[in-house]
């Protein structure tokens, strides 16, 4: 046999060490914890210890260990129950300015985090956790659209002095009515030189109505922009909870799939992703507000609200100088006078609107319109539960602008819980339109462990079951493949924790099929040899062709599965793209493995001896 090199049994040892350190985090486990963050995103307080170790203390409770890891306040208990008790004695002791959760807190030492080694991250089907489906309110997202219309075509038609007759809308277009057919053609001109997304129809029964409705491919790239949008925004929002390994991702038009892995307390995470609490700045409309809210008639480009405490009607304009979806920045603070407020940074085009309103209107009044969306829960006589949504609009101030701003501000008139929470929910960013909680699924721990015990157990069963095959039927050489498989799966652990490929039942199932799977290029291999040996070769020479003469059939095999792996990947969604993932690792590991790994063995073994058969039959 020819000389194998001295760099191919370095390499396997680099494998081999690479393997060991990087899979050991996964050997350490977790703890149960609880996690402490500020509501509104802030750094922690200096003094925060110092509040949970008292309120630990007087509970009669131990951690294990109480402090700051990854910005948050980490207190690691002994067991689950020990978690409970804790998580409820800190709600109480540290108030609703932060929000207290469950959650689990790696083990791994402190050395290999420092080298980068981390454990990988499980599903919400092996750790426990929650899971939501949430569906975006397409109607809502029609209707905005509609309303922009109304907004920017009035306005362009005013600009070119063409003049209608009436305004209204309905769920789909935005209707103007003109006087005569020639100021109604000068308008369908204007706007479709303007506006070419707009898709303009006059009725047969009317001829002086001009009905303005977003074209199809529009339509679909309003709601597309929205959904994705909603994404990015309930990631952010994640976020700010500090889960770790956090799942958000697009289902289907308009639903959008959120778990949550080792949190187990749902209520504040369905406060924080079913939120649409915001803030809107107009300035405020001449006209009689009482005499509006008195008759319902109210002036063209205004909308009529209402004062929070003392229920005045006040008219606003239509236009938003500033809204919720233009702020980059927001923080919970205190007024001058020590009141509640929330400091905001808005984006560079808000800024300069800003900066050009207050220049204008210095002296004038200017309204904050705060606007949530709430979820009301009722029963009906059959028990069942009916969920209704109620709109909550209301003028929070109307201050007189006393001087030229643009960039950063406050605004006041929030109770000190509503700053907490529109700060948390402004620097997270704006939902582009409401979502509901469709689907609500909570997996305990104790059903994370049995599914990883009923995984390993598994994984362990079908290892043995191929390493007794392989040594039956290949004797020698079936030893050398079980170890290049045990160091396949050594490695296809370690390269998923360094890449932080989260781990799931279909992700299990993905690795005992690859087993199965990986052995092959050993049975290909061992095959050639018992064929160059039926054929007269020696067994020097039938090892090498053996090995040699495998490849290309190997590596066929191989990347046809992996071609697979790969479709798989792009068209499937969760867990089968958990299942690619694995699957594809352990195809290109197993190629090193069984080649190289199972190779320096044999040669190990037999290349300096001399052989009068070969231990393969």
């Amino acid at each position: 046999m020819k000389p194998y090199s001295t760099w191919k049994y370095a390499l396997l040892i680099v494998a081999l060490l690479f393997g060991l350190v990087y899979a050991a985090p996964n050997l350490y486990g977790d703890d149960p914890s609880v996690q402490i963050s500020l509501e509104n995103g802030d750094p922690l307080p200096s003094d925060l210890g110092d509040k949970v170790a008292a309120a630990l203390k007087s509970a009669d409770l131990t951690p294990k260990s109480s402090e700051v890891e990854g910005g948050q306040w980490v207190v690691r208990m002994p067991s689950s129950d020990t978690q409970l008790k804790a998580a409820d004695e800190l709600k109480q002791a540290l108030g609703s300015s932060y929000v207290v959760a469950l959650n689990l807190a790696s083990k791994t030492p402190t050395w290999l985090r420092d080298i980068g080694a981390k454990p990988m991250n499980l599903g919400l089907d092996l750790r426990g956790g929650v899971h939501f489906l949430l569906e975006v309110d397409i109607d809502d997202v029609r209707k905005k659209a509609v309303d922009r219309i109304l907004q920017d075509v009035p306005a362009l038609l005013r600009k070119d002095d063409i003049r209608y007759t009436g305004r209204r809308e309905t769920d789909t277009a935005g209707i103007l009515t003109f006087a005569d057919s020639e100021r109604l053609d000068a308008a369908r001109n204007a706007i479709s030189k303007e506006f070419t997304e707009y898709k303009l129809t006059t009725p047969p029964d009317n001829p002086l109505e001009l009905q303005i409705q977003l074209s199809d491919a529009e339509a679909k790239r309003i709601v597309d922009f929205a959904v994705q949008q909603n994404l990015t925004t309930l990631r952010n929002r994640v976020n700010q909870l500090g889960v770790a390994e956090p799942l958000v991702q697009r289902q289907g038009q308009n639903r959008i799939v959120v778990q949550l892995p080792g949190v187990q307390d749902t209520t504040r995470v369905k406060d924080l992703l079913g939120a649409t609490a915001t803030l809107e700045y107009r300035a405020v409309a001449d006209g009689d507000a009482q005499t509006a809210a008195a008759t319902g008639a109210v002036p063209a480009g205004t909308e009529l609200f209402y004062m929070r405490d003392t229920h005045q009607p006040v008219l606003l304009k239509r236009e938003v100088i500033a809204g919720g979806d233009n702020l980059v920045d927001a923080a919970s603070t205190v007024d001058q006078d020590g009141s509640p407020a929330v400091s905001v940074t808005l984006d560079a085009g808000a800024a300069k609107r800003m900066f050009e309103f207050t220049q204008k209107n210095v002296g004038k009044p200017m309204a904050v319109l705060f606007k949530e969306r709430q979820v009301v829960t009722n029963y009906n006589a059959k028990g069942e539960a009916i969920r209704e949504h109620r709109e909550v609009e209301e003028v929070i101030s109307v201050a007189t602008i006393r001087g030229v701003f643009g960039k950063r501000f406050q605004t006041t008139g929030l109770t000190s819980q509503e700053a907490h929470k529109l700060a948390l929910l402004l620097k997270a960013g704006a939902l582009a339109a409401p979502v509901d909680i469709v689907e609500e699924r909570t997996v305990g721990p104790s059903l994370g462990a049995d599914n990883i015990r009923q995984g390993f157990t598994a994984a362990a069963l079908g290892l043995a079951l191929v390493a007794v095959f392989m040594v039956l039927y290949y004797r020698v050489f079936g030893l050398f493949a079980v170890s290049a498989l045990l160091l396949n799966l050594l490695l296809l652990v370690a390269v998923l924790s360094v890449i932080q490929a989260t781990l799931t039942m279909p992700g299990i199932a993905g690795v005992v099929l690859h087993m199965g799977i990986a052995v092959d290029a050993n049975v290909l291999i061992y095959e050639r040899i018992r064929e160059e040996l039926r054929n007269g070769a020696k067994p020097h020479s039938a090892i090498e062709a053996g090995y040699e003469r495998a490849f290309l059939t190997i590596a066929d095999a191989n990347v046809t599965v992996l071609i697979g792996t790969v479709v798989l990947f792009a068209l499937g969604a969760g867990p089968v793209k958990g299942f690619a993932v694995t699957l594809a690792i352990g195809i290109i590991t197993s190629q090193f493995t069984a080649i190289v790994g199972s190779r320096a063995l044999a040669q190990l073994c037999f290349a300096k001896r001399p052989l009068k058969n070969v231990p393969i039959w």
